[in-house]
């Protein structure tokens, strides 16, 4: 039976990531003067480290198991195992290719085993879950617990999390973008008569008050948790997702930390405006569970306007620019860009989504409720 499956945009989002980090940073295109796939039969590497062999085995599993599901969900049948395969192979065998014309990357023969293999670890994976069951019960369980048009948001939900890895300026506070979509358009527009158009702040704008920063928090998570309720199908199932997803949002966070700073400080976001604004959350959270389907779209639009809004009024902490340095010297430089691009577009492509089904919906008649 055919499925409509959220795995196709996100092995399709994966696939991208992977392209991005195989190629990173994308300068200094040059020729070389070699046959492209002489590294295939070039010697065995004499320097290699652990997390070279796992990043590239473990990299491309996810891709593997994302396309077999979306294969075996639409119907594929056994086609999907070799399928699922095949492309990212093929796919690694491309960018390492590429990496021949870039003078900061190396291709490797290595490496494309290593991914090859990481990809039939990930169809492998999915193909097992399909022949004990798993992705039947994984049906069921989507049927029983979400709505069945939840697509878009489910996409959405499984990115939040990742756009929190990159370093915030406030905890949670995703698309804080007017000061660098400022600057770049002062560059852009230099020397035309175009510049005069841009609204320029000419004196830095002053910091948020404590009490400001934990409302803006509170506003951040309420955001993709409403989301969530809205897909939710009865009230006991929203309260469950509730508390799972405040263990992610933390769990998050502090990876994020613990990545820029070191596991030491994975707990270091959590100031007692980040804290305040975790209880506000989740006591409105608890207030508006019972909220129906179209309402709890129209107060996550709201969050999001006034979030952003206070967000992009403010300046960066003063410690934001440390964050980034430490970050970008570290191992997970190819993989900073991506998740600076989904911490600024999140909020973004969640208000999109939610415009759209805002006006999709039905609206809530008096004897309308949900599920209890």
């Amino acid at each position: 039976m055919k499925t409509r499956s959220s795995a196709w945009p996100l092995a399709l989002l994966f696939a991208g990531v992977v392209v991005y980090a195989s190629l990173y940073p994308f300068t200094g295109w040059r020729v070389q003067g070699v046959s492209p796939f002489a590294y295939l039969q070039a010697p065995l590497p004499q320097y290699w480290t652990g997390f070279d062999i796992a990043s590239n085995l473990v990299g491309y599993a996810p891709l593997g198991f994302l396309l077999s599901l979306a294969m075996l969900r639409s119907g594929w049948g056994n086609w999907s195992l070799w399928l699922a395969f095949g492309v990212p192979t093929l796919l690694s065998l491309t960018v390492e290719t590429v990496q021949n014309y870039l003078p900061t990357r190396v291709p490797s023969n290595v490496d494309f085993v290593l991914n090859s293999a990481g990809a039939a670890l990930g169809a492998g994976c999915a193909w097992v879950m399909q022949r004990l069951g798993g992705l039947r019960r994984w049906s069921q369980f989507r049927a029983d617990w979400v709505e069945p048009t939840a697509h878009g948001s489910l996409v959405l939900l499984a990115l939040w999390p990742f756009a929190l890895l990159y370093p915030l300026s406030i905890p949670f506070g995703l698309g804080q973008v007017w000061d660098r979509l400022e600057a770049g358009l002062v560059v852009l527009l230099e020397e035309t008569p175009f510049l005069t158009w841009v609204p320029v702040r000419l004196e830095a704008p002053d910091p948020l008050s404590p009490m400001a920063q934990a409302f803006c928090v509170a506003l951040c998570l309420l955001s993709p948790l409403l989301m969530g309720f809205a897909e939710m199908r009865s009230i006991w199932r929203r309260v469950s997702f509730l508390v799972f997803f405040f263990v992610c949002a933390a769990g998050a966070a502090a990876l994020s930390a613990a990545l820029t700073y070191g596991p030491s400080h994975a707990w270091a976001w959590m100031s007692p405006q980040a804290g305040l604004g975790l209880i506000i959350a989740v006591l409105a959270g608890l207030a508006l569970v019972a909220l129906p389907r179209r309402l709890c779209t129209v107060v996550m639009l709201l969050c999001l306007a006034v979030s952003l809004t206070l967000l992009n009024q403010a300046p960066d902490s003063p410690y934001f620019a440390q964050s980034l340095e430490v970050w970008e010297q570290g191992r997970f430089i190819r993989f900073h860009g991506i998740s600076q691009w989904l911490g600024w577009l999140w909020p973004f492509a969640a208000l999109i989504f939610g415009l759209r089904a805002a006006a999709r919906l039905p609206v809530p008649t008096p004897t309308t409720k949900i599920e209890p």
